[in-house]
Formats: structure tokens, sequence, C-alpha cells
């Protein structure tokens, strides 16, 4: 039976459907907003792994080019692998969906998310998670939603919710919160140096429009039928669990508090072999039931030594911040370099600098664009001092990089201004907890090094929170124990004037605004230190390029010169290249880029251009060959291939009855430009306007 549910939110109507498509799945919906729809379904295994012991999700999102009316480009048509933006509205779903299911539970949750339809002014990331909230609503999987997502921008000063892809160019602010009833789960944002109270001030403007949406998925979920199945979780005896905190609790307690990442490893490690071989003896077929146990109760331990005794793992203060060093220009050849390092973690960020044949081409549902700035974030295993197969990009170096691309976006220059391609590479070397806020940091100080002239230096810090019944507390700079065992990961990013970039993800159900405010103003003063600690390594972008980076000049010609400048099948400009080596690229507008890392090449193809399409200046003078004699007057080259006309009367103070009488074809001749018709560029000259009273052969 198909089931529609409607409500008008941000002037639009957003309308939730079951019953229709994909009837096999155990939970499907399409979500429809303007000309924009999702279908979203969802999917649970009927077995489990042998030894399973971790809660199997995965979510996919899917865009097909025919949703927007579009074939895709490129050799091959079939649409495979997904890309970047793919990737990152799948993380979106599954940030904002992940802590509402129990931990235990150990059959796989397969949710897909696909693009149906596309309208190039409604996106499709709010929707997909509309649609997964919903799809797990209509079913018996133990989730404990709905979730409601709502995206907020900042256009003209006033707050809009849902607002198109045109508006967004606008905006000042991208908001992306997810909402449950209890408060706010996940938050992704970019925006242009806004400040604290700008975000909070969106947060609370969406609150009343994420519970419509709770609303329509209640109802929905009242109208469904639902089949009835069994979950399998992972099993723990009571019994067990007493005895594990008997043989480890004390000793797992007692570790000592600021001993570093890898020896506290080392500790815990040999606390739990030997229990574990200890209690195999009891409990023989329970070695996963046995480290669940123990995992359980050092989280146990490292949140209660934390809120209640107000000691970290590592012996740091509640905001206080890890020791950071701060390196500009290790690596001798490359553009620009920085290492950036917080206590065990520590970012390795290089700059390049390219042209405009290094652009990244984008082509997806919103259309074909280039991509003149980019972070590319890698983790590889030694950075935890571990030995691990190394595959291809994951989706958490996708997601870490686009966070830290975000972050600093606002704050590369214009392509007026700065006319490179910028590519920053972060390679995380030491991981210790908050690699990407450490990525971002790292690459402001490698782009000032490379003398990219950033608008302000950007710095990141993560902010942790343990949260129980009797309180919580919230955590500045967080390692990785904290982020492993703590409720939230508060990654803010910003320059000294207001916020840039925030990410929000939570293991708990929901935090209040009042956590949200505590933690903005905590990074606020983080953000602050590490700024000034940054700015006594590089104090302000270099003056001048790496001398192994490309010069780029920039020049302006006449449209009408554009096809002199690259000629017959592009033969002219390829010259220039060939013999300069220079690259060389030409818009449509008549800006042409030159690029050259040495300095004699560069000037040699300027000045070749130059030449090439030099214009008359009106009142210059000139001195050329007579090209061309008429009844009417003289055609004269001012300079290679551009020629004006003296007329007649223009020859000389006296009338002239003949033009041959003054000038022949051959003559040199030394005019004066007296005019440029703006509609056909014709040039006037004038022999007569440099003559004086003293005779014919005095302009000559």
């Amino acid at each position: 039976m198909e089931i529609v549910i409607k409500r008008t939110l941000g002037g639009r109507e957003l309308s939730i459907t079951t019953g229709k498509i994909a009837k096999l799945a155990e939970g499907s919906v399409t979500v429809r907003y303007g000309d924009t729809m999702v279908l979203s379904t969802v999917c649970t295994s009927d077995t489990t792994r042998p030894d399973q012991n971790f809660f199997p999700l995965t979510v996919e999102y899917r865009e097909r080019f025919y949703a927007a009316g579009k074939i895709p480009g490129g050799f091959f048509k079939r649409e495979g692998r997904p890309r970047e933006l793919e990737t990152l509205n799948a993380r979106i779903t599954d940030r904002s969906i992940r802590p509402l299911f129990p931990s235990s539970l150990i059959n796989e949750v397969q949710i897909i998310n696909t693009v149906l339809s596309y309208d190039a002014e409604n996106e499709a990331d709010v929707l997909a998670l509309i649609g997964s909230s919903s799809s797990l609503m209509c079913t018996n999987i133990p989730f404990h939603g709905p979730v409601a997502p709502v995206k907020v921008g900042k256009v003209g000063g006033s707050l809009v919710a849902f607002p198109t892809m045109s508006q967004l160019k606008e905006s000042t602010l991208e908001l992306f919160v997810v909402y449950l009833k209890a408060g706010v789960i996940m938050i992704e944002c970019g925006s242009k140096e806004v400040t604290e109270a700008e975000v909070l001030e969106a947060i609370k403007f969406g609150r009343p429009i994420a519970d419509e949406i709770i609303s329509m998925q209640e109802e929905l979920a009242s109208k469904i039928k639902k089949t009835t199945k069994t979950y399998i979780y992972m099993p723990v005896t009571a019994e067990l669990e007493k005895t594990v905190k008997e043989m480890a609790g004390g000793k797992l307690a007692s570790i000592e508090k600021g001993t570093d990442k890898l020896a506290r490893q080392a500790e815990v490690k040999k606390i739990k072999e030997e229990t574990l071989a200890a209690l195999l003896l009891k409990f023989p077929a329970g070695k996963n039931e046995i480290n669940g146990c123990l995992e359980k109760l050092e989280e146990e331990n490292v949140r209660k030594s934390i809120l209640e005794n107000k000691v970290r793992p590592d012996g740091r203060g509640m905001t206080d911040i890890r020791p950071i060093i701060c390196e500009v220009g290790l690596l001798p050849r490359t553009h620009g370099s920085a290492l950036f390092s917080r206590g065990q973690t520590q970012a390795l960020v290089v700059t390049t600098l390219g042209t405009k044949d290094d652009v990244q081409y984008l082509d997806d549902l919103a259309g074909e664009a280039e991509k003149k700035y980019m972070l590319h974030y890698n983790f590889p295993p030694f950075a935890t001092g571990e030995a691990k197969p190394v595959r291809g990009v994951g989706r958490r170096e996708v997601g870490h990089g686009a966070l830290a691309e975000k972050a600093l976006a606002p704050v590369i220059p214009t392509q007026e201004k700065f006319p490179y391609v910028v590519n920053l590479v972060s390679d995380i070397v030491e991981s210790n907890g908050s690699s990407s806020m450490a990525s971002v940091c790292g690459a402001t100080l490698s782009l000032m090094d490379a003398g990219v002239p950033i608008t302000s230096p950007v710095a990141g810090i993560s902010i942790g929170l343990i949260k129980e019944q009797s309180g919580w507390v919230t955590l500045t700079d967080i390692a990785g124990i904290e982020d492993h065992y703590g409720d939230m990961d508060f990654k803010v990013a910003g320059t000294a004037k207001g916020i840039t970039a925030i990410q929000l993800d939570m293991k708990v159900e929901g935090i209040s605004d009042e956590i949200i405010e505590k933690s903005l103003s905590q990074a606020k003063d983080a953000r602050a230190i590490i700024l000034e600690k940054m700015l006594s390594s590089i104090s302000s972008p270099r003056a001048d390029l790496s001398s192994f980076a490309p010069r780029i000049v920039t020049l302006k010609i006449h449209l009408d010169k554009i096809k002199d400048l690259i000629g017959p099948a592009g033969k002219i400009i390829k010259k220039i290249i060939l013999e300069t080596g220079a690259k060389i690229d030409v818009d449509n507008d008549g800006t042409v880029h030159v690029a050259s890392a040495d300095g004699v090449a560069l000037q040699a193809a300027i000045d070749r251009i130059k030449e090439i399409c030099r214009e008359a200046e009106l009142g210059a003078t000139y001195t050329g060959p007579v090209k061309k004699v008429a009844e009417f007057g003289a055609f004269i080259e001012i300079f290679p291939g551009q020629d004006g006309l003296c007329h007649i009367s223009e020859l000389d103070l006296t009338r002239v009855k003949r033009v041959e009488d003054v000038v022949r074809e051959g003559d040199i001749v030394t005019v004066k430009v007296i005019g440029i018709d703006e509609k056909t560029g014709k040039i006037k000259l004038s022999r007569k306007a440099l003559m004086s009273d003293k005779g014919p052969s005095a302009g000559k």
C-alpha cells in the first residue's frame, strides 16, 4: 500500500513516500523536494560472520547521471566507483545514524541511497539522510531515531532553510545540522569567518523545521505494518563481566597518567593478554566476549578518571593543549612545506603551485566544473606504528581531506590576485588524535612558506566530551584514546576573526545547545593559542615564490587579437611554446596566462605575445613602411601585423593632389595615431600632425 506524507518547508513541498518502489527491501522510501528525488532502502543480513565482535553498518550514496538528464563524460559511459562527492554524502548519513544503533548488534545493516531526479537547485544530500532515517523507521531494526537534517544558509544577512544552489553561491554560511528530539547529533559546516554566535543562531533556527521532519517520519512509521525479524547481539554474561573486572580492573586503573601512547598501549596489551590467558581456562569458548569485557572495562576506567577525578590519560587539564612545534621550509625542492606537531600527532603538508594545465575537471549532476584549489589527506599505517596493507584512498581519508580543504577555502586568494592552481597534500606521519585539524594548521604554514597570499592564517582544534547521567565535561585537543572512548569529536577550524569549518561526530544520542556553546567557546580560545604558536614560525606569506615554482604573468589582449596569437591550427602559439619552453593559456575573454620557472624564458614568451598582440595607442607616434597606396590615402604598417590609414588630407600641411606625390609603397614614414574606431578597431593616422610649417618633407 502506498503511503505519502507531505509538508511545506522552506517554501517548497517535502514528501516522503513508501510502498511504491523497491518493496522487497526491509525498508524503502522515496523523498522528494522540488524536482529532486532520492530512493532510500535498508536491508539487514539474516546471519553473522563467525566470531564477529562489531556492528557492521554500510551506507552507500549514488548519483545517477540520468537524474539530471546527462550521459557520463569520458570514454566510459557506465557509472562505476563513487566520486568524491558521493563518498562525502555517504559519510554524512553514516555519521548521523551510526550512534543510534545498539553497539552490540551484529546483523549487517546496509543502506543505499540513489538519486533518481535532480533539479540543479535542491541538493540531494539532505534528502538521502531523511530517506535513510525514514526507511529505518519503517522496519523493526533497533534504531533510536528518527533524525532530521536541516541545511541553513545566510544570504544577505538573513538565515534561509534549505537554500538553493544559487542561494548558496551568495551565502556566507552553509550549515548542515542533524537533529534528534533530544538534541544535535551531527554538524557539517563551511563558512566565511562567521562568529560562534552566528553558528548558534543558525542551529536554533533549524530546530522547528527539524521537528516537522521528525513528525513526518513518526506519522509514516505509525501507518506502516512492520514485519517481525529477530536480530542478533553479541553475548555477554554478567558473571564474565564481574570476573574480568575483578582480575583486570585494578591493573588498568593503576596505569600511570602521562604515559605516552605507545607505552600505554603496551601496558594495556600486557594486562589484557594476561587476563585473557587466565580466563580462557574457565571460559574456553568466550575469547570475543572476554576481549569485549576488557575493552568495556578500559573505557569505564578512562571515562571515570576524566569525569570524576578530572585527570586525563596523558595528565593534562581539561583545556590544556599538547605541546606544539611548527617548522617550515624543511623540504628543499618543494614549492612550500611545513611540519606541524601537536603532541604525538604530526602532519607533513606540502604545497605545489601549478598552471591551468593542472586544473581538476569535475563532472557531476550539477554540471562540469573546474577545481583550482585542492587538499588531499593521506594516512599511512606507520603513522600509528602499525604494519597494514596499503590500499587505495579510503572514505576516512576523503572525508578528512575535504574538511581541511573546506577550512582553508575562504582564505585562498582569488584567481585574479593569484592565478595559480594550488594543490596541498597532508601526509600524517604520526597520529594520536585530531590529525585532520593538524592538517589544517600544517596547510596554513605550508601555504605561507610557498608565498601564497592567504587572507588570514587558519588553525583547527578538536573538542571532546565525556557525558554521563551524573554530568559532563568537554576536553580541548583530544588525544586518540579520548576520541576512542569519548562521546564526541567536535572539530572547529577558523581564523582569529571567525569560523571557517565545523565537523561534529557523536557516539551518544545527541547533545544540547549548552554543550555546543561551551565547545565553540573552548575551541575559540584554543585557536588563539595555536595561531600564536604558528605565527611565531612564519608571521606572513613569503614575499617571493620558490625558485622551483612556475612564475605566472597574466596579460590582457583584445578579443580580436586572440586569433592572431593562436594562429591557424594553433601554429603561432605552439611555436612560441616550443621556442621558449613557457606554458601559455588563452581564455575566451582575452586573458593570457604565461608560466615558466625560467625567468628568461618567461620574459621571452611575454615579449613575443606583446609583439603579436600589440595595440595602437591614441596620440602615440610610430614609424613604419607604406604597405599600400590608394586614391584616398596610404596604408602604413605601424608595427608588425597592424596598419592604419593616413588619409590624403593628413599627408601634408598643404593640399595633396596625388598620394604618390608625397609617399610611395615601401617608403618609411613617421605618423601619429589621431583616431581609433571603437567598433571596428580601424586606426586613423596623420603625417601632417607631426609637421611644422617648414616644408612637406618635415614628417618623413
